[in-house]
C-alpha cells in the first residue's frame, strides 16, 4: 500500500514532495502563479500565499572550502556566508555558481528546494525557523511551495540548526 501513494505523488509531485510523502512527514503544498518579472522569488511567494516573510524560507547554495552547501534562510532577510562557514566548520563562504547549483540540486534557480536533491549536500537552517510553527520552503519549482514543521525539515536534510540570516 505504501507503494501507491508515493507512485501518486511522481505522477505529479516533485522530488521534494515524492521524499516528503515517502517519509511520511506531514505537509501542505501551495502553488501560485510566478511572474517571471518580479524581482524576487521568495518575497514573491510569500505575497502570494498571504504568509509572513520571516516564515517563508529560501534555499541557497553556497561553496563552502570547496564544498556545496545549502543554506536556507527567511526571504525577508540575507544569507551571512561568514556565518554559514563557521556552521559547517569552515572558514570561507562564496555563492555557487548558478548553473552548478542547478546541476548539482536537479532543480533551477528560484525552484531549489532543500528537499529531494539530486546530490545530498549539507544542510543549514537558519535558527529563526524554530520560532515558527511551520515554514514554507520551495517544493521544487518556481510558484510551489511545501508548508511544514521545522522540525521536519530540520530532520529530512539532517540540517544544522544555526543563525547564519542577517536582516
Amino acid at each position: 500500500m505504501a507503494k501507491k501513494p508515493k507512485k501518486q505523488q511522481q505522477s505529479g509531485g516533485t522530488p521534494a514532495t515524492v521524499a516528503l510523502t515517502a517519509a511520511g512527514v506531514e505537509y501542505t503544498v501551495h502553488s501560485y502563479d510566478h511572474d517571471p518579472a518580479h524581482p524576487s522569488y521568495g518575497e514573491e511567494a510569500a505575497e502570494a500565499m498571504g504568509v509572513s516573510p520571516e516564515r517563508v524560507f529560501k534555499t541557497l547554495v553556497a561553496d563552502v572550502d570547496g564544498a556545496l552547501t545549502v543554506a536556507v534562510v527567511p526571504v525577508a532577510g540575507q544569507l551571512d556566508l561568514k556565518a554559514l562557514a563557521t556552521a559547517v566548520g569552515g572558514k570561507r563562504a562564496a555563492m555557487a555558481d548558478p548553473a552548478l547549483a542547478e546541476r548539482t540540486t536537479g532543480y533551477v534557480r528560484g525552484g531549489i528546494s532543500p528537499l529531494g536533491q539530486r546530490k545530498k549536500l549539507p544542510t543549514v537552517l537558519d535558527a529563526s525557523a524554530s520560532a515558527h510553527p511551520t515554514i514554507c520552503v520551495s517544493a521544487g519549482r518556481r510558484g510551489l511551495e511545501v508548508e511544514l514543521a521545522p522540525e521536519s525539515l530540520s530532520a529530512l536534510t539532517q540540517a544544522v540548526l544555526a543563525p547564519i540570516g542577517r536582516a
